[in-house]
């Protein structure tokens, strides 16, 4: 792990981590699952609707199956078998390459060039995940937490918090970076800083996490201002 030290200029000045979504975040994988999920809706007979897709996005795979089936009016069928064929398709899917959010490889190479802890924070299971480090980069995270890994998934605040723990980070003075309303609520409500990147759903304005159109606008200093405002905010 390539953390900071007390003597370190860098833990003054910088997020003591920084944590990353993955799915819209880092890369652009939500088109992957948009295909996966409507092929399974296809299967059941019925077509997703655009609202329920919108839903789904940053939730874990249980609460996805769930909306799914709802949403196509058969709420009776079994989550753990639409979940397997799921993850049957998109592993395939993964497999032929994931294009980078814009500005993400960028932001993500500067943390860690300055020695900032990083953590990928992902409601995707650990067998994508797997696949996604072979884009990724199997030492550019510190720690990885996995949809699967974790007892309550986003929006509950237990993967965030579970990272920093893991790097041995107070969360308050992590940088948590976020594209859908689920993963912004789980990083909020962990106490991190947020900084939101919309991707496939609008974001609403929400006091406690910055904006940006896209991580080509983010840069060291902006995460260091994020975390400086929010002690600012709550001393």
């Amino acid at each position: 792990m390539s953390a900071t030290t007390l003597e370190d200029p860098l833990s003054s000045h910088h997020p003591a981590a920084v944590l990353f979504d993955m799915d819209g975040t880092l890369v652009d994988s939500e088109k992957l699952w948009d295909v996966a999920l409507q092929e399974l809706a296809r299967e059941h007979g019925g077509e997703l609707s655009a609202d329920a897709r919108r839903s789904i996005v940053g939730t874990a795979m249980a609460e996805s199956m769930r909306i799914l089936h709802d949403d196509l009016g058969q709420p009776e069928r079994d989550p753990e078998t639409s979940a397997a064929w799921i993850n049957a398709r998109i592993l395939e899917l993964f497999r032929g390459g994931l294009p980078w959010r814009p500005g993400a490889f960028e932001l993500l190479h500067a943390v860690r060039a300055a020695g900032i802890p990083t953590a990928l924070v992902t409601s995707s299971p650990r067998a994508l995940v797997e696949i996604a480090l072979d884009t990724l980069g199997r030492d550019t995270f510190d720690v990885v937490v996995a949809g699967d890994e974790v007892v309550a998934a986003k929006p509950h605040p237990e993967p965030y918090l579970t990272a920093a723990r893991l790097l041995g980070v107070p969360i308050e003075r992590c940088v948590a970076i976020e594209d859908s309303p689920t993963g912004v609520a789980s990083a909020l409500a962990s106490g991190a800083a947020v900084l939101a990147v919309p991707a496939e759903v609008q974001l609403a304005s929400t006091v406690g996490v910055h904006q940006v159109e896209s991580l080509s606008g983010a840069d060291l200093e902006l995460l260091a201002g994020l975390v400086t405002d929010r002690a600012g905010a709550t001393g």
